[in-house]
This record gives C-alpha cells, structure tokens and sequence, in this order.
C-alpha cells in the first residue's frame, strides 16, 4: 500500500485487517473500501408462511458452508410461526447436510472449511447449548470421512448472551430466536457491532419499509437473502467497514475529479 504506484486499496477480511488497511491508507492519503465482519440478521413476521421463509433464510444461512460475507448468521421467528419455522428449518437443513461433500461436484450442497475453524464453531454451539439453546439438527448429519467438515447445526430458543447470536461464525450454524413483535426483532437486529445486510419476510410492504428506514445495515433484503444486484451499492456500517462495491456508486473511489479551466482570449 505504500508504494507510490497504489492509489487505491479494496479490502475483504477481518475487522482487525480493516483498521490496519486505514491507518496505511491515511499515512499515504490513498482512499480505500473495506468489507469486514458481519452477523446478518433475519426476521420471519407473522403473516409469512414459515415453510416459506425457511427454505430461503436456510440457503441463505447454509451457502457455501456459511462462508459468506452477507450468510445469514441469526434468525428472529415472530412466536406465531415459530414451532413452524423451526420444524420446516429443521427440514432444510436435513436435506443440504444429506449433500456434503467433495467441493467440486455439482450435486454438492456444503462443503468444507477453507479454514479451520471446527474448534471455535462447536465452541458456539457448546456454549449457545449450556445457556439454554434447544439443537434442532446436527449431531445426526453424516460427516464426509476427509476434509475440514464441520456438522450443519441448527440451534433454537436462542438469546442475545450467547456469542452463536453476537459474534460472526463464518461456517454452517446459525441460531434461531423467538420474537413478539416487529419492535422486538428491530432491537435484536440492530444490536449488533456489524451492518452488513439483512433480511425481513412478510407480505406487508409498509412493515418492509419501517425494517428499510430503521435497520442499521448497508441493505435490507424483502422476502430473499444473500442476493446481489450490481446496480445496486454495496455496503456496510459500523465494524462491516467503509466504502462502497457494485453500482455507480463505486466508481467514485476509483477515479479522481480533474477541473479543466481554460481561458482562451
């Protein structure tokens, strides 16, 4: 970054990684976009029908292993639909962990861990069950016999003091907490050092439009998740970083204003 022909950096890493690039990009007054930890957010309201909901929110949480900037990483259920969200959740990721494997087959559904990370997610998942977190699926999935394989885990009941809901996990578990209003859901989404994406399934656009204004995040996805569209920026707020990728937007990081002010008399 301090060579003299860099003049601009973008960054995809780790919160800690997005300070450094700043503090070299201050020193030699380059600009620099940065994408860093996220712990997107999910709201499934009470009008939506959960079997719905959940087919999206689980490939949302589940592609790639989990291993993805926008993955959603927690889940808040209104209590009318929650038994059934669980149960329909718990059905789809059934049937991704019966897909686990080798990588580079197509009818592969999860594959491993480009860093492993094993330890720190059961580490999760062991706290998240000894504060009180129901598994709804895991233990049962059949891991492939080679590879850094980590169980799709599906946790329930849920709360803000365990690190599964606050802090990013980066692989293939997520929890799921219950909620009794938008008003609830809205605090829990918000509560967060990260602001990435997140995601609201109703069928009420005014609701969709309230989680739009009011969710700290650079997107709010309607009904669908973990879904980029280039003429739109791309963005974050608080830890997630600064800058912006896709869209018109992010070209103006990547050009500099020239004044031409000629006088030709």
């Amino acid at each position: 970054m301090q060579h003299p022909e860099v003049n601009y950096v973008a960054f995809t890493g780790s919160v800690d990684g997005g300070r450094r690039i700043y503090e070299t990009a201050a020193s030699s007054l380059i600009e620099a976009c940065t994408e860093l930890g996220g712990k997107d957010p999910a709201y499934v309201a009470e009008d939506m029908d959960a079997a719905y909901a959940a087919a999206g929110l689980i490939d949302g949480a589940f592609y790639n292993a989990g291993q993805s900037c926008c993955a959603i990483e927690r889940i808040y259920v209104h209590e009318s639909k929650y038994d059934a969200f669980v149960e329909a959740a718990r059905a789809e990721v059934e049937i991704l962990a019966s897909k686990m494997g080798d990588p580079l087959d197509p009818d592969t559904a999860i594959g491993p861990l480009a860093n492993d990370d094993r330890a720190f997610l059961a580490a999760q998942v062991t706290q998240a069950m000894d504060m009180g977190a129901r598994m709804i699926y895991g233990p049962e999935a059949k891991l492939p016999s080679t590879g850094r394989f980590f169980r799709p885990t599906l946790l329930a009941d849920c709360h803000h003091g365990m690190d599964l809901m606050k802090v990013e996990s980066f692989g293939p578990v997520l929890g799921i907490q219950k909620v009794s209003s938008d008003d609830e859901a809205l605090s829990m989404f918000n509560d967060s050092p990260y602001g990435l994406s997140a995601a609201v399934f109703t069928h009420d656009l005014d609701r969709a439009h309230r989680f739009g204004r009011e969710v700290e995040t650079g997107t709010v996805f309607m009904n669908r998740c973990d879904n980029l569209d280039p003429y739109l920026a791309w963005t974050g707020v608080k830890e997630t970083g600064k800058g912006v990728s896709l869209s018109r937007h992010a070209f103006s990081l990547c050009t500099r204003l020239k004044s031409i002010n000629f006088n030709l008399n």
